[in-house]
């Protein structure tokens, strides 16, 4: 009765919150280089660095994801989501510290190697932890968090540099993330993956913690289909010869990627990060100064105006979270991305007339809302909804090895347009880079026009019949599931997995 209080929403909320504040180290490390670069080129520096230099302390995130990315998803598979998250908090832990006691640039790269690693962890650990922790009803709006934590991690390290010097703004937010590893270490491994474990009592009762006893049909549909796939893994003999288990590991490869459940949420992902990469939220995060001043020019206060767009950001990703539990998904992602690739070209438009003296009528009040109607898209949709679907879309028997392949491609559209911002400024100028983000944009969002699913209030275990066409018999999924379960057996001998 004195507990009465702490009902399952509230558990949810903390849960997710262990989940968020992780990932608001992606926007902490982002937002950290722009406040260190400056003052690591100061002479009196501790570490002197040039502009090659500068430009790896950036960029190197982008290598580290895929590493981080590519490690996850047997962490994932067979120690659980829980020990896959305190793994990566751990790592990042240990990248902030590497920075705060560099004394040369090596030992400050291996830490912002160690922290890209980490983000590449949480990039497709994220909103699989959420999307399995969460009920239906309320999934879309904590998924919408990992948006917003991103967006509060890059504000809050931009605001640590504006007071402190690096060293004692990493201090700073190592000692945030350390509160984190504490929630994390004090929330429950995820329902699924113990069902999926066949550890079903204890995947009752933490679905119960977790949810009250109101989805119990849920529940219920989730342990019976993963009895009926433990059931076929048993009935599985392997051979121990080599050969035998290369044709197994063949056979495995060649059924996965022809399901249905298995190569369409991967199509529609690697479509829905591209679209994330390059609708314009690592420009306004790492160039936001450049942005400014090639749309504005010089003759307004540019750091007060960079302020205020990740006050916007903040404000446009809290009021996401309101309207992704009123406004289906697909209807929100073609508005803001339609929104989006508008913004795109109207800036675009404004700058190549301004640059040519074509403009009628100007004032710097037209450049700086066309960069907030930007933001605004980017936040309310272009970055938390595609966490939001990812958390959706990836059926259990391959939601790490699925999410890994995805978030591969973000690591490498994140990489790409890192590096590429600079060389199409300074050659197409930024009208002619903006036009290039707009194709990609409506490309991408075309592809999800044909393809993407509504997941809006249906269960996890909906969406995937969804994409098999329809759901499995018990017999059929025993059928099914026997080359998974071969594949389950050699990776309990192997060292590593085999795909």
């Amino acid at each position: 009765m004195g507990k009465s209080w702490i009902t399952p929403f509230k558990k949810q909320c903390f849960v997710t919150l262990g989940v968020s504040l992780n990932l608001s180290s992606h926007g902490l490390t982002m937002g950290f280089a722009a406040i260190a670069l400056p003052q690591l080129r100061q002479p009196d520096s501790i570490i002197p660095i040039d502009d090659v230099t500068g430009s790896w302390i950036s960029a190197i995130l982008g290598f580290a994801l895929i590493f981080g990315n590519f490690i996850i998803p047997t962490v994932m598979a067979k120690n659980g989501r829980r020990t896959a998250n305190i793994l990566s908090i751990i790592t990042m832990l240990i990248g902030w510290f590497c920075v705060i006691l560099a004394t040369d640039i090596k030992v400050f790269l291996v830490g912002r190697f160690l922290k890209g690693t980490a983000m590449g962890m949480t990039a497709s650990l994220g909103p699989v932890l959420i999307g399995e922790y969460t009920s239906p009803k309320n999934r879309g709006a904590f998924l919408t968090t990992i948006s917003l934590s991103i967006a509060v991690g890059v504000l809050f390290a931009h605001t640590l540099g504006a007071f402190f010097y690096w060293q004692t703004a990493a201090l700073v937010i190592a000692f945030v993330m350390f509160l984190d590893l504490l929630i994390i270490l004090y929330s429950p491994e995820t329902p699924a993956w113990l069902s999926d474990q066949g550890r079903y009592e204890e995947s009752r009762k933490v679905f119960r913690w977790l949810r009250g006893d109101g989805e119990e049909e849920e529940l219920k549909r989730m342990i019976e289909t993963s009895m009926i796939v433990r059931e076929a893994k048993t009935e599985v003999v392997i051979e121990e010869s080599f050969s035998k288990r290369l044709k197994a590991n063949i056979a495995f490869f060649n059924t996965t990627i022809q399901k249905r459940e298995f190569y369409k949420p991967i199509f529609i992902m690697i479509h829905m990060y591209t679209l994330s990469q390059w609708a314009g939220a690592n420009i306004l995060a790492a160039y936001t100064l450049d942005v400014f001043t090639l749309v504005i020019g010089t003759d307004v206060n540019i750091y007060l105006m960079v302020i205020t767009l990740g006050a916007q950001r903040i404000i446009s990703n809290g009021i996401a979270v309101w309207v992704i539990k009123k406004v289906k998904r697909r209807t929100m992602l073609f508005a803001t991305v339609g929104l989006n690739i508008f913004a795109f070209l109207a800036i675009a438009a404004y700058s190549y007339l301004k640059v040519h003296n074509m403009l009628p009528y100007d004032h710097p009040f037209i450049g700086i809302l066309l960069i907030h109607i930007h933001m605004v898209t980017i936040a309310t949709g272009t970055v938390p909804l595609p966490f939001i679907i990812a958390g959706e879309l990836f059926p259990l028997d391959y939601r790490s090895l699925a999410g890994s392949i995805s978030v591969f491609f973000l690591s490498g559209n994140f990489f790409i347009i890192l590096k590429t911002v600079p060389f199409l400024f300074k050659n197409m100028g930024i009208h002619g880079a903006y036009v290039i983000y707009a194709a990609i944009v409506a490309y991408c969002l075309v592809i999800e026009y044909f393809f993407l699913p509504e997941t809006k209030d249906r269960t996890l275990q909906e969406i995937e019949d969804e994409f098999r066409g329809r759901p499995l018999s018990p017999e059929e999924l025993k059928s099914t599931q026997s080359l998974t379960a071969q594949k389950h057996n050699q990776d309990r001998r192997c060292s590593s997995p085999v795909i």
